[in-house]
């Protein structure tokens, strides 16, 4: 009875042993492991190698015979006779991939994928499906292959004064692959409901569980890194849109050939390589599309960039008989370090690489083996099922108790579970993020990028800390506002500041309730005594831009002394927009010789009460509600600012009748190539009775002086650098810029300037001139035109630039119309 149990233990344990087999895959030529190559025995499922080559694969039956793949390489074959690891080596196929000989129509895979971009509304779910919705668990990590480090330590020698070499103990592989054998370097779970309805996918996150952090960081928790779907005609990976292999103009920047045909998911497909046209080869996609051979939808999806950083983004589905479609059931995301020929610098780490095409030998940095892993995996799907998708004006919506969520939450929807190094990763992150105070230094580095230094419940506002222009003099001031440790409901601010040269101070005090957490809405009042640059453009909405210096202002030298009562409603209540509605009372006195006539009467200080709504909308950027806030997770362009202020006759002893409609739109392009192009546009309307206090002045910044290098000042950011203080005013006016932006091209080891092409142009006039008296000034109604150069980050940030007048109002001598600035930009290399 003892010896039979035994053999029917024997026996069950065999039945339930998994054989596997382990290896490596290398290039044949050079020996160099290739990541993410393709193992697949019989019917099982394929496994793919990691980003050293190795691979492990099994099954419950003896292992016989492994094929392997990969793209640009030559399909082989392994016969297996109880052999535990094997090392394979992949012979080079690019010969037969030329793209000289891949015309169109010599290939079969131009037609194949004709039809695949023909048959895109017929095969997209989010095309052809009226709804669906399903959940998502995601995890994302950064970690090593511990076996792929070399954990010995060696020496480091260094060179004394004296020419002679001592040897000292280098650990830091001991020491890393120590680490790494036990934990991940970082850790992240996402637990998600996706809705589709009325061609709007949301993302509702349940939970959310980020190593090292009680709240973890939203701007990660959004972070793109590849496309839901593979049908858009941009396919995004890793933050950046390239163009899809089955866009509609594809053909224009790839080349495609057909490998092989296959099963998935028990249908046969047509496995096409795709590849990035020679003048794309450096920066477009490559990678392998499985084409349904009856219906040419994509059954599954590879995408890889191979530049500087590796990544590999791969899309699998299930055929659903029913609804005649393939839908996504997982993706996966995998970046490693690339290839390059020259050192990378990021947040001050330096990162090394091999140089393309070279021997260059190197002893390998741990950076070198680290890698990003994310998965999702998509369940409980429902189809043209009644979907209601709440608050459908944000893409990603964090539940306020998605960072409470208990283990059991995590087990009930884990796909993928914990193993000892996982389980660890959370425990070691935690206790050290609490040690190094992280949490705290995030929060204080956040503040700091918009120019705020915390202070316990206050945050100093730096900019009002010193500051110059020819009014004032030396400005000197102190100023804050409260932040969520004061209070998530209420918020006071304030400033006071000194003019060295006009002697007065001014100051500003103000408070704010929040009436609404999902809209973000506060009702606030304020009182302001302080001096503003006459006829410029303000909208309200703008966000406060911190900078280490204000070029335009230290060459202003006219101003007017306001004080103002304002009450205010700020609020993002409308979708995909902020916006701002005021009602306040000023008094107005010009600081510079001035009388405005108005039916006779001359005004030298003048009262105004007005009523204003300033609005910005981003009608193409995506939004992530967070339970802190909402923020703009995917910005995207045209932007518009819209103004419209209007006085309010016999309240409070208003002045003045007058309206003023200002609006602002602005584009940017980025290319694959580096390259960016940026399109502004700012026009302005003032209609009544309203002084040159409050018109137009086209922000000019060039000093009224005779030579050029007595007007050497710092550019400003969409002004004319050559047109003068004062020298135009406005009621009604347009402006457009234009900016082309290069490569940065490396002319000596540190230096390596921005090249940008600029053209400005504006039109303006002025109704009634004849009220304004004791300044003089021109009108823009023929015209204002200037382009320039600038060599942006010449060395250390700073750039210098040059720009020429023409046009109508070209001045008679030549050199009047030059103008040469000193720039700087605050490069954070980010």
């Amino acid at each position: 009875m003892r010896a039979t149990t035994w053999i029917l233990l024997f026996f069950s344990a065999y039945a339930f042993a998994q054989h596997a087999v382990s290896g490596v895959v290398k290039d044949a030529d050079t020996g160099r492991p290739l990541a993410f190559a393709t193992i697949s025995e019989g019917k099982n499922e394929n496994r793919i190698t990691d980003v050293d080559g190795k691979f492990t694969i099994s099954a419950k039956t003896r292992i016989n015979k492994i094929s392997v793949s990969y793209v640009g390489y030559q399909k082989k074959e392994i016969t297996l006779r109880g052999e535990k690891f094997v090392a394979v080596q992949l012979s080079s196929a690019l010969k037969s991939l030329d793209p000289v000989t891949l015309h169109q129509g010599q290939d079969p895979a131009i037609g194949i994928i004709r039809k695949a971009i023909a048959s895109k509304s017929a095969n997209n779910p989010q095309q052809k499906l009226r709804t669906f919705q399903f959940k998502s668990y995601n995890k994302l990590i950064v970690t090593a292959n511990p076996d792929s480090i070399d954990g010995a330590i060696d020496s480091v020698f260094i060179r004394k004064s004296d020419g002679s070499q001592i040897a000292k103990p280098d650990s830091s592989s001991f020491r890393f692959k120590k680490l790494i054998s036990s934990q991940h370097l970082f850790q992240m779970e996402k637990v998600s409901d996706f809705q589709f309805s009325g061609r709007r996918l949301k993302e509702t996150v349940r939970g959310i569980r980020m190593s090292g952090f009680d709240k973890p960081v939203y701007e990660v928790v959004a972070f793109n890194l590849q496309s839901f779907s593979v049908y858009d005609n941009k396919y995004e990976l890793f933050e950046t849109k390239y163009n899809s292999p089955i866009a509609r103009d594809a053909f224009s920047d790839y080349y495609y050939h057909l490998l092989d045909t296959v099963a998935v998911g028990g249908r046969q497909t047509y496995l096409v390589y795709f590849f990035p046209k020679r003048k794309y080869r450096k920066t477009g996609l490559q990678g392998l599309l499985y084409i349904d051979c009856e219906n040419y939808a994509v059954a599954k999806a590879v995408m890889r960039l191979k530049t500087v950083l590796d990544v590999t983004a791969t899309h699998e589905f299930e055929y659903l008989p029913d609804e005649k479609i393939w839908f996504p059931t997982n993706k996966e995301f995998k970046i490693v370090k690339g290839r390059n020929d020259e050192d990378i610098k990021i947040l001050g780490e330096t990162f090394q690489f091999d140089a393309d095409g070279t021997d260059k030998k190197r002893k390998k940095q741990s950076s070198d083996f680290t890698y990003l892993q994310s998965k999702s995996w998509y369940f409980d799907r429902q189809y043209n099922q009644r979907v209601t998708i709440s608050r459908s004006s944000v893409t990603m919506h964090v539940k306020d108790d998605a960072v409470h969520r208990t283990e059991d939450f995590w087990r009930q929807f884990r796909k993928d579970s914990l193993d000892s190094r996982s389980r660890q990763t959370y425990i070691a992150l935690d206790s050290i993020v609490k040690k190094e105070k992280v949490e705290t230094k995030l929060r204080i580095g956040r503040r700091l990028i918009n120019g705020y230094v915390p202070v316990g419940a206050i945050d100093i506002d730096l900019r009002y800390l010193l500051s110059f222009n020819n009014y004032e003099g030396f400005r000197l001031g102190f100023g804050g506002v409260t932040n969520d440790r004061f209070s998530e409901k209420y918020r006071m601010e304030g400033y006071t500041a000194y003019g060295t040269k006009d002697g007065n101070f001014k100051y500003n005090i103000g408070a704010a309730a929040r009436i609404g957490k999902f809209s973000n809405s506060w009702i606030g009042g304020a009182y302001t005594d302080d001096v503003r640059e006459i006829a410029s453009t303000s909208f309200a909405i703008d966000k406060r831009v911190f900078k280490l210096y204000d070029p335009r202002p230290i060459n202003l030298s006219t101003f007017y002394a306001y004080q103002s009562w304002r009450g205010y409603i700020e609020t993002r209540i409308i979708p995909k927009t902020e916006s701002i509605w005021q009602l306040s009372r000023s008094v107005i006195e010009p600081k510079f010789s001035y009388i405005y006539q108005v039916d006779g009467k001359n005004y030298t200080r003048f009262n105004m009460t007005t009523a204003m709504v300033s609005l910005q909308w981003n009608p193409f950027s995506d939004f992530m509600q967070t339970p802190t806030g909402k923020i703009e997770i995917e910005k995207r362009y045209p932007k518009f600012t819209f103004q419209f202020t209007k006085s309010l006759p016999g309240i409070l002893d208003n002045d003045f009748d007058f309206g003023k409609v200002d609006f602002r739109t602005e584009y940017q392009k980025k290319y694959l190539n580096g390259q960016k192009t940026a399109v502004f546009l700012e026009a302005g309307y003032a209609f009544g009775d309203v002084p040159l206090t409050h018109l137009y002045n086209t922000s000019p910044n060039s000093l009224t002086k005779d030579k050029v290098l007595q007007r050497l000042t710092l550019a400003g950011k969409n002004s004319f650098e050559t047109m003068y203080f004062n020298e135009f005013f406005s009621s009604r006016y347009v402006m457009l810029q234009l900016k082309h932006g290069f490569n940065r091209v490396t002319l000596l080891r540190k230096v390596r300037p921005s090249l940008v092409l600029v053209s400005r142009m504006g039109w303006g006039d002025m109704e009634r001139p004849e009220q304004h008296i004791g300044i003089a000034y021109k009108t823009l109604d023929k015209g204002y035109f200037e382009s320039g150069i600038e060599l942006n980050q010449i060395f250390k940030g700073f750039g210098l630039s040059g720009f020429y007048r023409y046009g109508p109002n070209q001045l008679p001598r030549f050199e009047d119309n030059i103008s040469v600035k000193l720039s700087f930009i605050l490069d954070f290399g980010i």
